[in-house]
C-alpha cells in the first residue's frame, strides 16, 4: 500500500510504502508548480512500469516517485491550456 503525501504541507512530498511486512518514507522535496494535474496517475503508470522492468516493490516506487518529482519540476515548460495543467511527462526527451 502506497500512502501519497502530496498534498500536504511543508518542504518534502513524503509518502509511506507498506509492502504487508515494512514501511519505508519515500521523500522528496516538495516542487513548486500549479501544473500538478495527473501525478497519481503518473506515479502509478511509472510503477507499473518499472515492476515490469523487474525492480522490486520498494526500488520500482523510488524510481517512480524520482520519475515524477522531475516531471513536475520540468511542468511549468508546458503552455496547456488554463488552471492546474499536466505534469511534463516527456521531460527527459524534451531539452
Amino acid at each position: 500500500m502506497l500512502v501519497k503525501g502530496g498534498h500536504l504541507g511543508g518542504d518534502y512530498a513524503e509518502d509511506v510504502l507498506f509492502d504487508g511486512a515494512d514501511a519505508r518514507v519515500l521523500r522528496a522535496g516538495r516542487v513548486d508548480t500549479k501544473n500538478t494535474h495527473g501525478t497519481g496517475c503518473t506515479l502509478s503508470s511509472a510503477i507499473a512500469a518499472q515492476l515490469a522492468k523487474g525492480q522490486s516493490l520498494f526500488e520500482a516506487t523510488a524510481s517512480a516517485k524520482d520519475y515524477l518529482t522531475a516531471a513536475l519540476k520540468a511542468a511549468d515548460q508546458l503552455q496547456v491550456g488554463s488552471g492546474h495543467g499536466p505534469v511534463h511527462h516527456f521531460h527527459g526527451l524534451w531539452r
